[in-house]
């Protein structure tokens, strides 16, 4: 079995951030705006992080399917 590396932690973490923000924001509630103040620069990389993340994820989800 594949063990999770610094990067895949980082990774998921962040995505689990995003997911968190993405539900709360049905609710009219943006916590990464709230934190970093909406339309600025932190939260466009906050942004970015996540979704790069994403695709991280998804690229290497291979690795961790394979028995």
């Amino acid at each position: 079995m594949n063990k999770l590396t610094g990067l895949d932690w980082v990774a998921f973490v962040l995505v689990i951030i995003g997911g968190l923000n993405w539900a709360l924001a049905a609710m009219d509630y943006n916590i990464v705006a709230k934190i970093f103040s909406a339309g600025s620069t932190a939260e466009k990389i906050v942004y970015y992080l996540v979704g790069l993340s994403a695709l991280y994820l998804l690229i290497s989800l291979g690795k961790y399917s394979r028995k």
